[in-house]
């Protein structure tokens, strides 16, 4: 298998120097944008899946060495003999521009690195794959890697009916969900529009601002949007303000009421349901371990008096941005994998399929990862010590399924990425 390196140069995919990335001089001060790096490697995989024009991703100097169709033939050639790429399996930067990446397929690990340019849009310069280490994986293997991850994890999937195809973990333990609790708003604001209480086309104005993830905690005061675009920039893109402002349309205490219609095993840990801003400025500020320390009503009671407009933003994006879990484990929003399938199944019942074109706008999956479903809906959540990635899916005969990962460390920071390429290959096992 790793005789095929030497094709890599010859194919044209090694462009620029073709010598190990820590051997190289690498300027350490390279202005990039954050997140750029990432989000370019991600793209390898579409690269080499053939379901991204090279000319989104790649930079001009890299496209005259390697035409389009040279890499798309390359792509080609890598899937047939190492099946789909999944995810990307680790990137370990060396500078703001430079990585080393591993990029797990189906049947191999592919191995090499990764650089871009320093400044906007920051594409692919260059892009090396020397080394491809077979596979064979397996549930035991997965499992095994779940149990190497620091911290608490559980993972969920199979029919929303019937029996896992593969469990890890203590279904019933309750797990801090991160922005996938928005799924619960989503789920009431359904409710509402099916009992005639609130239509998807109503028009609500922009109110109280709450912090990033999302884009519009910068439109303007007072910016009118329907209840359809809130709820899609809720869950497609975690917008943070959107939520904000449909918990206060369909009522905090109707999301509650719907977590608990959901057959919830336990939602006082997540009542009063916070809205975002609420929780950046208890953890951020100097109220925290009292609320955590509250019962109900009082906890009510201090959401009824807290400050949440105007305040220094510093501390809160210092918690929020220092990598360090901060109270993970008592205030958050919290379902086990057996709560989160009784949503699903509440999702995946309704009549008005609204909310489920809206969890499909932003899947989180290729293209060869979603071949297997005829409906693929999605929603992730993240906080420093929380990862959460849920699925809800439906097979070719009709029959829905849930996939759902949880990790939560109290102690460290947790990765996305190691998390999604977990969840592919749990995806591309036998079933």
């Amino acid at each position: 298998m790793k005789s095929l390196a030497p094709a890599l140069f010859s194919l044209g995919l090694a462009f620029g120097p073709a010598i190990p990335l820590a051997a190289q001089e690498i300027a350490m001060n390279e202005p990039a944008e954050a997140g750029t790096l990432e989000q370019r490697t991600a793209q390898v995989v579409e690269l080499i899946n053939g379901t991204l024009d090279p000319r989104q991703a790649a930079a001009d100097s890299f496209l005259e060495a390697v035409p389009p169709e040279q890499l798309e033939a390359f792509g080609a050639q890598l899937t047939a003999q190492f099946g789909q790429a999944l995810a990307v399996e680790s990137i370990e930067p060396v500078s703001a521009t430079r990585a080393s990446i591993t990029i797990r397929m189906e049947r191999a690990l592919a191995r090499g690195g990764i650089a871009i340019q320093a400044q906007p849009p920051g594409k692919i310069t260059e892009l090396l794959l020397q080394s491809f280490e077979p596979v064979d994986d397996s549930a035991d293997k997965v499992t095994a890697d779940l149990s190497a991850l620091p911290g608490s994890a559980a993972v969920w999937f199979g029919p929303l009916e019937g029996e896992p195809a593969f469990a890890f973990g203590d279904a019933k333990q309750p797990l801090a969900l991160g922005s996938t609790f928005k799924l619960y708003v989503l789920s009431a604001l359904e409710r509402a529009v099916a009992e005639g209480r609130l239509g998807w086309d109503d028009v609500v104005k922009l109110g109280d601002k709450s912090f990033p993830s999302g884009v519009t905690q910068n439109w303007p005061d007072g910016a009118p949007l329907t209840l359809h675009t809130a709820a899609t920039l809720m869950i497609s893109i975690s917008d943070n303000t959107a939520t904000d402002l449909l918990i206060d349309v369909v009522g905090r205490e109707a999301v509650e009421a719907e977590m608990r219609a959901s057959g919830h095993s336990n939602p006082a840990l997540s009542v009063p349901f916070l809205k975002t801003v609420e929780m950046f400025v208890l953890k951020g500020g100097d109220q925290g371990e009292a609320y955590a320390q509250a019962d109900e009503p009082g906890r009510r009671a201090m959401l009824s008096e807290l400050v949440t407009q105007d305040v220094d933003p510093a501390p809160i994006l210092a918690v929020f941005s220092g990598g360090k879990p901060k109270m993970v484990d008592t205030i958050e929003w919290f379902a086990s994998m057996e709560d989160q399938r009784g949503l699903m199944r509440r999702l995946a019942a309704s009549a008005d399929d609204t909310a489920r074109q809206i969890m499909a706008v932003n899947t989180a999956l290729g293209d060869g990862a979603r071949a297997d479903w005829s409906y693929v809906g999605f929603k992730g959540g993240s906080e420093p010590g929380v990862r959460n990635l849920s699925w809800l899916l439906r097979d070719e005969t009709g029959a829905w399924h849930m996939l759902a990962l949880g990790w939560n460390d109290p102690e460290a920071e947790t990765d996305t990425a190691a998390l999604l390429a977990i969840a592919q290959r749990i995806l591309a096992l036998d079933r």
